[in-house]
């Protein structure tokens, strides 16, 4: 049997992950300014944020199987790289166009960590190992989008537009020069060179495995309820409520450490428990949240509590979940661990975009039923995604042990 490599320091991977999440958030507060400022409307300005959504999806595409192939340490590297250089170009950004572009290459740099933390962890951990210290990944995923409106708007209003930019394309400098020393290879058993075929391949064999589509559709539709939420309570908190924006941004915080805890509970129960279970777990408590949303909005309660407390469950309960549907996703074929996690990701956004047009096109000015609605399914649809993992798990299990004998 062969050694797993070493482990690299915890905190490279996490810095590397949260430097994505917090370019995404830490920009948000100056884009109503840059209407006036390039002279152009709201709409065009919205592209900086929509094509970096789609720059983190289709970068995930692109990240993972090429780790599989000339390595974790190189590609990880350069996408940082061009996460540094990309945000530096946005700060000098003369114009609206010139910025949606430096915002599409820094999206495509960001991504490399999302992508490349969730493979190194499966190169360096056992399946069921891996799912705390994805936990601890996961946490930093949180923190950045909880932490980064806030210093965003700080910056905005001491500096200009641009200074955030310069803060983000630091960090993303420092943890580069912070991997450079510290990050050694953790995948050993690759190619030299890039083969177009063989990434295909990769992908076709992980849509083929009824484990990593099952693992992943559960991952892909707690992200949809996020995203649902996303969607619909700022617009039912500010405009329905008639609540201010810094309200929502309180509640936004509780549902965020809520996000935490869960992770915080999965690193230390997911050994004991193993992975299936733990999403078990965590997809009953997320259920129980959305059943709750649910009958509130049916019995015609509307407040900020009625909302953002049984989501905090929901959230609580997929802390618990993502880390371990994560790990199990990506080991299902360790050899191509990169092309699973980028996979993953990019269905996720997928998941994502859907459940924000979706509940977009229901939502209403009376209420909050197409959130509520949204996220039982969701919730439901995780569920059932879990079983089909767990059986189709099984029946591997079933067939390599009958090989066997």
């Amino acid at each position: 049997m062969t050694a797993k490599p070493k482990a690299p320091p915890i905190l490279v991977l996490i810095a590397a992950t949260a430097t994505g999440p917090l370019a995404l958030n830490l920009f948000v507060p100056s884009m109503p300014g840059l209407v006036g400022l390039f002279g152009t409307d709201y709409g065009t300005v919205q592209l900086t944020l929509t094509l970096y959504l789609a720059g983190v999806a289709i970068g995930q595409l692109i990240y993972g199987p090429i780790s599989d192939r000339i390595g974790r340490r190189p590609t990880l590297l350069t996408g940082l790289a061009i996460f540094a250089l990309s945000s530096l170009a946005c700060a000098f950004a003369s114009s609206i166009d010139l910025l949606i572009v430096g915002r599409v290459f820094q999206a495509l740099g960001g991504c490399a960590g999302m992508v490349l933390g969730r493979a190194i962890v499966r190169d360096v951990y056992e399946r069921e190992e891996a799912a705390p210290v994805i936990a601890y990944i996961t946490m930093a995923m949180a923190v950045a989008p909880m932490i980064g409106p806030a210093i965003g708007g700080i910056l905005d209003s001491a500096f200009g537009w641009y200074a955030g930019f310069y803060v983000v394309a630091a960090a993303g400098g420092a943890v580069l020069l912070y991997a450079v020393p510290s990050l050694h290879e953790t995948h050993p058993q690759r190619e030299t060179r890039i083969d177009i075929v063989s990434l295909l391949r990769s992908y076709g064999a992980l849509l083929g495995s009824k484990a990593f589509l099952g693992y992943t559709l559960n991952t892909s539709f707690s992200i949809g309820c996020f995203f649902a939420f996303l969607s619909s309570a700022p617009y039912v908190t500010i405009n329905i409520l008639g609540l201010e924006p810094q309200v929502y941004g309180f509640f936004f915080i509780i549902v965020s450490l809520s996000y935490i805890s869960g992770n915080f509970v999965a690193t230390r129960l997911s050994r004991r428990l193993g992975i299936d279970r733990m999403i078990l777990l965590g997809c009953s408590v997320s259920l129980l949240g959305a059943l709750t949303l649910t009958t509130l909005s049916t019995m015609g309660v509307i407040s900020a509590t009625a909302i953002f407390l049984p989501f905090a469950l929901v959230a609580f309960g997929n802390g618990m979940s993502q880390p371990n549907a994560i790990a199990g996703a990506v080991s299902v074929n360790p050899a191509i661990a990169g092309a699973a996690s980028g996979l993953m990701g990019f269905l996720q956004m997928c998941a994502g975009g859907v459940a924000t047009v979706t509940v977009g096109y229901f939502q209403d000015d009376t209420g909050y039923g197409a959130l509520a609605y949204a996220l039982m399914i969701g919730s439901a649809g995780a569920l059932l995604s879990l079983l089909l993992a767990i059986r189709a798990t099984a029946e591997a299990r079933a067939a390599a042990q009958a090989a066997n004998e």
